[in-house]
């Protein structure tokens, strides 16, 4: 079985989650025999391939003509949705003109004003984007959603948001489960040292420091309480103004971290007594995976998709709402860790069934 990985332009130039799954997806994959290769292009030649395989809906002005060139010859697409919009945060906490207009234009209006000034201002307004002019954001989506054979979504409850929102019956998906890498994020090879050692029992939270992950009420959430919060990740160019607060507002039991190699979460996941991914929406997020694996308490949204992952095992809560996040943290600190999370995520959530389903997917379209 041969096939063709797709998504967006700039996949490399602007690294994302997307782009972890695309890789993981390929590398796991090849280990089963599939052969896979990655074109950012939007009209290659596909003659040698059974499928092509597209991923993030969000992004459409390049993946709509990635799927009309699959259509001219003849190919079947799949398609990892990757779909989730920030409706909520949006309209109630972005702040500045952006929220105004959240809250008179539909998502959809937004996203279509977002990529038309994005490409405006990179210089990369192409013929996706012109389509877009006309059909609109969402009309790209429902034309991509239409031509699809079958659709790949992380969970469940995705699967049926795409469907409510592009009103499509009788279609056909597998659940492709988002995946941690087991030969990292496990008990076997740890240094007998750790690094992270002066963080003992810290709250983490590994994440981008920006209005959608709702750093600022984490924050305020911790902020003169017993606990330690550990920020790791890059912090958003684009919210300058944002992050500058989240810094003035930080008390001494906050540090921050900025970005580590991949590898060295592992060990402060080991360290840490609970991770915190308080955002506007999840699906479910990597880093909550990788920490629960590494046996911390979970704390997230319930928005998103983070009930199909983590149901009772988690600790919920509002990103809006600080005493919830408190509360959900100081549940989260005083609760043994349940052996049963770590298991299901070593059994249900690793890149080998992640493939082991997609295979499930490409095999409803093709007889191999």
């Amino acid at each position: 079985m041969k096939v063709l990985f797709q998504t967006r332009s700039n996949l490399f130039n602007a690294p994302g989650g997307d782009m972890v799954q695309m890789l993981k997806t390929k590398e796991f994959l090849e280990k089963k025999g599939v052969q896979v290769d990655i074109s950012l292009e939007f009209e290659p030649d596909l003659k040698d391939y059974d499928l092509v395989h597209l991923f993030n809906l969000m992004e459409p002005q390049d993946i709509y003509l990635q799927m009309v060139n699959a259509k001219k010859q003849n190919k079947k697409i799949a398609l990892s949705t990757i779909y989730g919009l920030y409706t909520e945060f949006e309209r109630k906490a972005r702040g500045g003109l952006f929220q105004k207009l959240a809250n008179f234009l539909s998502p959809y209006q937004i996203g279509y004003i977002k990529v038309v000034v994005k490409h405006f201002f990179e210089k990369r307004f192409h013929n996706g984007v012109i389509n877009m002019l006309y059909k609109g954001y969402y009309g790209l989506m429902k034309e991509i959603v239409d031509n699809t054979d079958v659709f790949l979504p992380n969970s469940t409850s995705e699967m049926e948001r795409v469907a409510t929102e592009f009103k499509i019956k009788n279609y056909n998906f597998v659940v492709i489960p988002n995946a941690i890498d087991k030969s990292i994020f496990s008990d076997d090879n740890i240094e007998s040292v750790n690094k992270f050692s002066e963080y003992e029992n810290c709250v983490v939270c590994a994440a981008r420091i920006e209005g959608r992950k709702s750093t600022l009420n984490l924050v305020r959430a911790v902020n003169n309480t017993p606990y330690k919060l550990i920020l790791v990740g890059k912090e958003s160019q684009n919210q300058k103004k944002y992050v500058e607060q989240v810094h003035r507002e930080a008390k001494e039991n906050v540090i921050f971290l900025g970005a580590i190699p991949h590898n060295d979460l592992k060990d402060l996941y080991r360290v840490a007594k609970v991770h915190a991914l308080v955002s506007w929406m999840e699906t479910p997020g990597l880093s909550s995976l990788e920490a629960a694996a590494m046996g911390c308490n979970i704390v997230v949204t319930k928005k998103g998709d983070t009930y199909d992952y983590f149901g009772d095992y988690a600790f919920y809560c509002e990103p809006d709402d600080v005493y919830s996040i408190k509360n959900a943290i100081e549940k989260a600190f005083s609760t043994p860790f349940n052996p049963k999370l770590k298991e299901k995520i070593l059994n249900e959530y690793i890149w080998e069934k992640t493939a082991e389903e997609t295979i499930k997917g490409y095999k409803k379209l093709i007889n191999y």
